[in-house]
């Protein structure tokens, strides 16, 4: 083992020992749970490899051996990642997992640019912005890696390039056609695309021949979207470097309406509990469709392969019972937010479910309750009234006769006098009423 001129272990030599023995951790951790498949076979079996740039087996080889370095990179265009980003996150937290040191990006140059979008130019985001979503973006991976990335910002190593000299140095290997010729800049051209977004996957080839260079990061993985901006950065790597590096993409993840996976009703489901809570994502998870919930078990949780066989066994034997989407909500919100979360959010949904609010939060009520009728109460009156000003019933008298029969009830409580003044006092923490009719429909009064 090497050591310094001092007698001590170098650094470099270090991060490689341990990472030979979380490795090995790993590997006899599989042998133990009687897992028999390699790195490799577990992400081809998980249907996680899409392009690979240059020859697979070569690929498999990386993969299954030594440890080495890679990244995976994103753009600080909020300041928090979104589901659709999570899995990108497992990819990296498996590559951990098997020994391998990741090295995570969050672009301050590119993200001042902009990845260029199918439809149009994306718009500038402020430095403030750009520094402020950095920080939370990275607070957010050290912990859903559990402290095991090496995070980087790309404005580092181009803050000080004089444009002159990235022409000189990147831009005389890229041919144009070359760049013109990927389907993102293609389905651009017909309506126009500025010279920044173009030149865009200049910078991210230069960014992998820079990690390539600086932390020996052999290898790039990213989703399908990014071939382009990875294939560039390889080609780089082997023309100016004359080194060989590996490469992959994953699928891009839709829903079963071909939709990018990860957005509720058109709106991005964060990572951060602030913006969406866990029982949001719990939620959305859990009404997966029977044909999507095999593949996102194998994409978002981090089963083994028996695992998540038994239970879509035990899924198309009793479908009904839905523990397929059961069990991938509960695994995603676990591991992105914690086991508590995850055992909340299962009691959150149980609740709502049997119609007792009791000590549930107004954020919550109003997650599960989204798709619910909804209205504004701006002074206090007598149910009925509420009843019928707000077709909750179409008559006082059908009002009277659902009261008759115990098919009305405020924040969980069956109620019969239809004089009761309904108020913010009897509120949810004073801003919202449950009301229900029969079983199933609910109609939500906010103040």
């Amino acid at each position: 083992m090497n050591m310094s001129s001092q007698g001590t272990l170098t650094h470099n030599t270090l991060k490689a020992f341990f990472a030979a023995i979380k490795n090995l951790a790993f590997c006899l951790k599989n042998k133990i749970n009687g897992k028999n498949m390699t790195l490799y076979e577990d992400l081809k079996w998980r249907g996680l490899i899409k392009d690979v740039a240059g020859d697979e087996n070569e690929l498999k080889n990386v993969l299954d051996g030594k440890p080495f370095s890679f990244y995976w990179g994103t753009d600080p265009t909020a300041d928090s990642l979104h589901l659709g980003h999570y899995s990108s996150l497992c990819m990296a937290k498996r590559l951990a997992n098997a020994g391998h040191h990741p090295v995570l990006l969050c672009g301050g140059a590119t993200g001042r640019i902009g990845d260029p979008r199918p439809t149009a130019e994306r718009e500038i985001i402020s430095e403030e912005a750009v520094t402020h979503n950095i920080k939370c973006i990275h607070d957010q991976i050290d912990r859903l890696i559990e402290g095991r990335a090496e995070m980087v910002d790309n404005y580092e190593w181009t803050k000080d390039y004089t444009f002159l000299n990235f022409l000189r140095d990147i831009g005389k290997y890229v041919n144009v056609n070359y760049m013109l010729d990927k389907d993102i800049i293609r389905r651009r051209l017909e309506n126009g695309i500025t010279f920044a977004e173009f030149a865009y996957m200049l910078l991210q080839g230069y960014d992998f021949m820079h990690l390539y260079k600086e932390k020996n990061c052999i290898m790039q993985v990213a989703g399908s979207d990014q071939w382009g901006n990875i294939t560039t950065g390889v080609d780089l790597i082997r023309k100016i470097l004359d080194k060989q590096a590996y490469a992959f993409t994953m699928p891009l993840i839709l829903d079963s309406t071909g939709k990018k996976f990860g957005k509720s009703e058109g709106n991005a489901l964060w990572l951060n509990k602030e913006k969406t809570s866990p029982y949001e994502i719990y939620q959305y998870l859990i009404n997966s469709d029977d044909s999507k919930v095999l593949e996102y078990l194998k994409v978002f949780t981090f089963l083994s392969k028996q695992q998540i066989e038994d239970i879509y066994a035990q899924q198309q034997a009793a479908p009904e019972t839905r523990i397929a989407q059961k069990t991938l909500a509960w695994e995603v919100v676990k591991d992105i937010h914690g086991k508590q979360e995850a055992d909340n959010a299962v009691s959150v949904s149980q609740k709502l479910f049997a119609g007792d609010f009791k000590g549930l939060s107004v954020k919550d009520i109003k997650s599960g309750m989204k798709s619910v009728p909804s209205f504004k109460i701006e002074k206090e009156e007598p149910l009925i009234e509420v009843l019928v000003n707000n077709k909750i019933a179409s008559s006082k008298r059908e009002a009277r006769d659902f009261l008759k029969a115990n098919a009305i009830s405020v924040n969980g409580e069956v109620v019969n006098d239809e004089n009761i003044l309904i108020s913010k006092s009897m509120a949810i923490d004073e801003q919202i009423i449950i009301f229900r009719r029969g079983k199933k429909k609910y109609f939500v009064a906010e103040f």
